[in-house]
């Protein structure tokens, strides 16, 4: 409600809640009033089955009653709380601080927890059966969107169960990614390769490099090109440079898939991969515990 960029809308959702409740009252009362309590009720006029009558009855006092306690509940809550536009409530509650005071609730009683995990190496908690299951509940919560329940990833996120890292598998490489987050960014190369024949050439080429059948002389001519425009990142073996992000094209991992029409279509469009930050969200006692968690999904092969 703090969001609005102009008092017109605060204005207007107060002035129409008000009016909204004032016409409740004054539709209950229109619609009860004339009403006396008696024996005789008169009819409506409707008859079923010969004799089977509706009348005309008032609500029960109490009844109605509990219309009017809705309707005062109704205006004492949007004194206290938000709910008349930008007005914040007598009391003062937000969302943002409900949510902090949690946070600080289960910090005090789990964050000491944590700390004991941060001061243990991470190839010491990967031998804790309780510390991995305490990261496993993390990794759940905050990592299997992206890579899977089983952290076996998907077209575009790593598989976080074999050893082929982008940014580098060991347990320093991976606390940083997790602290920091990474951004991936690959080049369009259509334009530069010289249209859908080079990239047809440098496609083989990749081929070759992950000993896959080829074109050869489409790969030779693919070397040229990658010797040109790829070894800066991938390195002249193809094994890649994890300080830069540029994957190993010798081996059989691919992240946005290993045909070649998907090796064609990254060198044509490029890829652009995020990875977000943790640290500031998690804090460095969970992400520590974290890394020993996914460190240890690598291990397990």
């Amino acid at each position: 409600m703090a969001d609005f960029n102009s008092d017109f809308w605060h204005w207007y959702i107060a002035i129409l809640t008000i009016i909204s409740i004032l016409a409740c009252v004054w539709l209950i009362r229109w619609m009860t009033s004339g009403f006396e309590h008696s024996d005789e009720v008169e009819s409506t006029g409707h008859v079923w089955d010969g004799d089977l009558t509706e009348l005309n009855n008032p609500l029960p006092r109490w009844w109605l009653g509990l219309f009017y306690i809705t309707l005062a509940f109704g205006g004492f809550y949007l004194l206290l709380y938000p709910g008349l536009g930008t007005f914040g409530g007598l009391l003062g509650w937000t969302s943002k601080g409900a949510y902090e005071q949690e946070v600080e609730k289960v910090e005090a009683e789990v964050g000491p927890l944590f700390e004991g995990y941060l001061q243990t190496p991470i190839l010491d908690l990967i031998k804790d059966e309780n510390a991995i299951k305490v990261g496993e509940r993390l990794y759940l919560n905050y990592c299997a969107t992206c890579h899977g329940s089983d952290a076996r990833g998907a077209r575009g996120f790593p598989n976080l169960r074999d050893t082929d890292w982008q940014w580098g598998g060991d347990p320093t490489s991976i606390k940083t990614t997790l602290l920091n987050g990474r951004i991936a960014a690959m080049p369009a190369w259509e334009a530069a390769l010289g249209g859908e024949s080079g990239v047809n050439e440098v496609t083989q080429y990749l081929l070759r490099l992950s000993n896959r059948a080829t074109i050869d002389e489409l790969a030779d001519k693919g070397k040229a090109k990658y010797d040109i425009f790829c070894v800066a990142c991938h390195g002249a073996d193809g094994k890649g440079n994890p300080a830069l992000g540029a994957p190993n094209l010798t081996d059989d991992v691919w992240l946005y898939g290993g045909s070649i029409t998907r090796i064609g279509e990254s060198l044509i469009k490029g890829r652009n991969g995020q990875m977000p930050a943790f640290g500031e969200f998690l804090g460095e006692a969970k992400v520590h515990l974290l890394t020993a968690y996914i460190y240890g999904l690598s291990q397990e092969n």
